[in-house]
């Protein structure tokens, strides 16, 4: 068997810059716990209360990115440029209209929100310091999901990956200004990354007009397509909120240890998600190229890809373990000065290191279902694993089992996705050939 095919080409030449793209949305939120996490505990603990609330807000919405990029796809891979593009525009002119909503409602809920999650009066007021002016940046993320999303299907992975880098640039420059330079605090780190998410959203949009320009695609909105894109990501909706949840009760379970678990259990949850979306550059691949084989009819050549890309998701998982073991003594001290913070990470580490491998099997499959437009089933593995995990999260609060044993649970929750994915790719229904699902 040949180490490197054409295959193994065409996945590479998306999921490079497609990693380098994905993990700047959480190395923005790496930049803000860093930082943050040197002005306090407090401060820390706030930050994952807010984060936790806003990454769930916009993780609901992530349908924009993933519809988009499979329905661009098919069409795109059945030679319809016009229509790829249209329907791109269409997901942008939906985000628009959903972030603006979304962040006027998250905006007055807010203090109800942030309260409901903290350990503390302390922590709520800084989390509702952060949230609140971070529902400014509600529309610009959502924007920035669709419009790369209609990226990703006609194949262009190089811009969303330059504009990206961009930001985090001018993210960082900013904060470090904001929170230091001129002491705004907490609320310095949620202006800059705002500011820094409205300039990525401008540039992406820009690139998307040009595009559609060219192939001579509506721009102005369509009622039709764009409540076709809110009824496609309905599943996905469903989808994401059940990761969601499973993210909301870990935290609430970690807020009924203290200060000092929910400070670390802010740091794991933030190289988690960093992980999470370098793993899931293989499933960009899978969306895209499940999208375009089977918009064009292949369906022996989606197969193939599948394996081969579960054979790149494992390898992956096993270099994030290597990683993480190798720096999980160092990397509690880039995020906190607090040692009780830092010894409650290490564990907490390891678990997560032990776990990569699964995760990124897990991330390839629900990538290629997500391609092949499988969303219906996506939806109802979704309500399966969260009724598994429930139970053990439950169970470490009753027993105050601690944090690590709360990341123990985490890796029930992978192991169960995995099941429930494995199972469906396994079969042949989600193999559906031409550009209509």
């Amino acid at each position: 068997m040949k180490l490197w095919t054409s295959d193994d080409r065409a996945i590479g030449k998306i999921a490079a810059p497609a990693f380098a793209a994905l993990v700047s949305e959480p190395l923005m939120l790496l930049a803000d716990t860093a930082i943050i996490g040197h002005l306090g505990t407090p401060h820390l603990a706030g930050l994952a209360v807010a984060s936790t609330i806003l990454g769930t807000i916009v993780g609901l919405c992530i349908f924009l990115a993933y519809g988009s990029t499979a329905a661009v796809a098919r069409h795109f891979g059945a030679g319809d440029r016009r229509g790829a593009l249209g329907l791109g525009i269409s997901g942008i002119w939906l985000a628009a209209g959903l972030g603006a909503v979304l962040a006027v409602v998250s905006a007055v809920a807010s203090r109800a929100m942030t309260g409901a999650l903290a350990s503390s009066t302390q922590v709520a007021d800084y989390a509702d310091t952060y949230f609140q002016i971070s529902t400014l940046g509600i529309p610009a993320m959502l924007i920035v999901l669709a419009a790369t999303g209609a990226l990703r299907g006609v194949l262009d992975l190089r811009t969303p990956l330059i504009i990206m880098i961009g930001a985090n640039v001018v993210n960082v420059a900013l904060n470090l200004l904001l929170v230091y330079g001129l002491d705004y605090g907490i609320a310095g780190a949620a202006i800059g990354t705002v500011i820094a998410q409205w300039m990525a959203a401008a540039c992406l949009v820009a690139v998307v007009l040009i595009r559609a320009r060219r192939a001579s695609s509506p721009i102005s909105p369509r009622v039709d397509e764009i409540l076709s894109a809110a009824k496609t990501g309905i599943p996905l909706l469903i989808r994401t909120a059940t990761l969601r949840a499973s993210l909301l009760i870990a935290t609430a379970v970690a807020a009924t240890q203290g200060d000092v678990p929910l400070a670390a259990h802010q740091v794991a949850v933030t190289i988690v998600l960093l992980l999470a979306f370098g793993l899931d550059a293989i499933a960009i691949a899978g969306q895209t190229l499940t999208g375009n084989s089977l918009g064009a009819g292949d369906g022996p050549r989606t197969r193939r890809l599948t394996h081969r890309m579960i054979q790149w998701g494992l390898c992956s998982g096993f270099v994030a373990t290597a990683l993480l073991i190798a720096f999980h003594r160092l990397i509690p001290q880039w995020f906190s000065p607090d040692e009780r913070v830092q010894n409650a990470l290490i564990p907490v580490l390891i678990v997560i290191a032990l776990i990569q491998p699964l995760s990124g099997v897990v991330f390839v499959l629900d990538g290629v279902l997500i391609g092949a437009g499988d969303g219906a089933y996506l939806a109802w593995a979704g309500l399966l694993v969260l009724i598994a995990y429930t139970p053990l999260a439950v169970a470490v609060w009753l027993t105050g089992g601690g944090l690590t044993l709360l990341w123990v649970a985490y890796g029930g929750f992978i192991t169960a996705r995995l099941v429930t994915l494995y199972a469906r790719q396994r079969g042949d229904h989600w193999l559906v050939l031409g550009t209509a699902r």
